[in-house]
């Protein structure tokens, strides 16, 4: 990828405007599924202004761009939308104990290590989480971050999230029922009632912008119906609607992602897991729920009826055999889907293009290889995380959408051969690989596919010591 030689890093200043041209293929992903070959944008400041074929590019508009890429010979999308993560599960990938286990063991493995979590640990992780993400395509990513020990906050996630540069939806998550009141928690790893609804509204008040191409939003996110009360669940989403319509306050958590889960609601609450959450006023077009791998056609009339999301995160729920989410029913009756990497510690990596790949291939293996396209993961990935969290600003290349644009190298050795024949599909068919370049907010930060301010050693060095900390103090190592 060339630029012009008075390009400059972007870490201290941002330039006007960018002119891209040449790109093999532009994925538009607007309203109409365009893809341009040789395919050309214009963004000024942090939105686009123009796209089309590098050959009808206005005059006015390459004598105007003070940086001009070429990108002969790249593929170029709109930046990937990570809608599920926890990003503090970095710091406990694949843990031996927690290997082989399904999710409820898994979490009885965990929670004790996740207990002695400090704020540096929660700025680390969220920083190497949302690089890996960078790098892989994301330029937008909400995380589901339920504990918060020693004093850590979500504000700690909001200054990491700042110095990286992609735009973050930070999830007030929480637990409040704990082992001795019938939850799976430690209690030692919950809050009071009181004190999470009156840090929610702290948090909304000092975080959450609203304005078209905001770098921060603030969403509300109980963890899952064994870690908190209904009491919890109704009065978080009255609290997010408290706020108004125009503030656009987002609620968010687990459900329906295993069988132990679905015993758990009937046992306690009387209802399937769909069923519970329509009657705590969980659905609507302000919410949006992680897995749902098992609901049965009711529950997805329902999501579909009521504009309910949905986060698809394969990875995890392969990795601990929780099921195969109805992803391909889904879609069919209406139901907005999304995509998550989900924890990295249930993943255990932050590779959004991978996730692309493994929901197609997925949807797959129960015998229609038709049941998800290479160009309906993509859009999943795009425009379908962008309407899942509320947003009508990204997921598209298109005058007026946000300069989030990424693009991955056709000449890789993965594409080979692929690209020739269809490039757009190759991207999600073959080898998943790292992003070429990647723009936010109209900011370079991945340039020739390295990060242009981010000392990546240094980060991994400082994240893997936090790492051995957390296990020592855990009493682990």
């Amino acid at each position: 990828m060339s630029f012009t030689p008075n390009h400059q890093s972007l870490v201290t200043s941002h330039m006007t405007t960018i002119l891209l041209t040449h790109a093999t293929m532009l994925v538009t992903m607007d309203a109409d599924r365009r893809e341009i070959a040789d395919g050309a944008l214009f963004a000024r400041n942090n939105q686009i202004e123009w796209v089309g074929p590098t050959a009808d590019v206005p005059p006015a508009l390459a004598d105007a761009a003070d940086t001009k890429i070429n990108a002969t010979g790249k593929i170029v999308l709109p930046g990937f939308v990570n809608t599920h993560h926890h990003f503090y599960q970095t710091l406990t990938r694949v843990i031996p104990a927690a290997q082989d286990a399904v999710l409820f063991d898994w979490l009885k493995t965990l929670y004790p290590i996740w207990a002695e979590l400090t704020p540096g640990d929660v700025f680390v992780s969220t920083q190497l989480a949302l690089v890996e993400l960078l790098l892989s395509g994301c330029t937008t990513s909400s995380d589901h971050h339920y504990l918060w020990p020693n004093g850590s906050r979500l504000d700690d996630q909001f200054a990491a999230a700042d110095e990286i540069g992609v735009r973050f939806h930070g999830a007030r998550g929480s637990m409040s029922l704990g082992e001795s009141q019938g939850g799976l928690p430690p209690d030692r790893t919950t809050e009071d009632e009181a004190s999470i609804l009156r840090d929610s509204r702290r948090v909304v008040e000092t975080f959450h912008d609203v304005g078209r191409f905001a770098m921060r939003r603030v969403v509300l996110a109980p963890c899952s119906p064994f870690s908190v009360t209904p009491d919890l669940m109704r009065e978080s989403a009255a609290l997010a609607r408290s706020f108004g319509s125009d503030m656009n306050v987002h609620l968010h958590t687990h459900l329906a992602e295993t069988l132990d889960e679905e015993a758990f609601c009937l046992a306690q609450f009387g209802h399937r897991p769909g069923a519970y959450a329509e009657e705590l006023n969980w659905t609507g077009d302000d919410v949006w729920h992680a897995h749902c791998v098992h609901v049965n056609a009711a529950e997805i009339g329902q999501f579909a009826s009521t504009r309910t999301g949905v986060a698809h995160c394969p990875t995890s729920n392969m990795r601990l055999a929780s099921g195969i989410a109805p992803i391909r029913a889904m879609r069919d009756a209406g139901v907005p889907v999304a995509l998550g990497v989900d924890g990295s510690a249930s993943n255990d990596g932050s590779h959004l293009l991978a996730e692309v790949r493994q929901s197609m291939l997925l949807q797959r293996v129960m015998g229609n290889p038709r049941a998800m396209t290479a160009r309906e993961a993509l859009e999943i990935a795009t425009v379908g995380g962008a309407s899942v969290l509320g947003r009508d600003d990204i997921g598209s290349l298109a005058p007026g959408m946000a300069a989030d644009i990424i693009a991955f190298d056709l000449n890789d050795v993965t594409y080979a051969g692929g690209a020739v024949h269809d490039p757009v599909a190759a991207l999600v068919f073959c080898q998943p690989t790292n992003v070429d370049l990647s723009i936010v907010n109209g900011r370079v930060l991945v340039e020739d596919g390295q990060l242009r301010h981010v000392d990546l050693p240094m980060l991994v060095e400082r994240h893997n010591r936090a790492a051995r900390g957390l296990m020592v103090r855990a009493g682990r190592m």
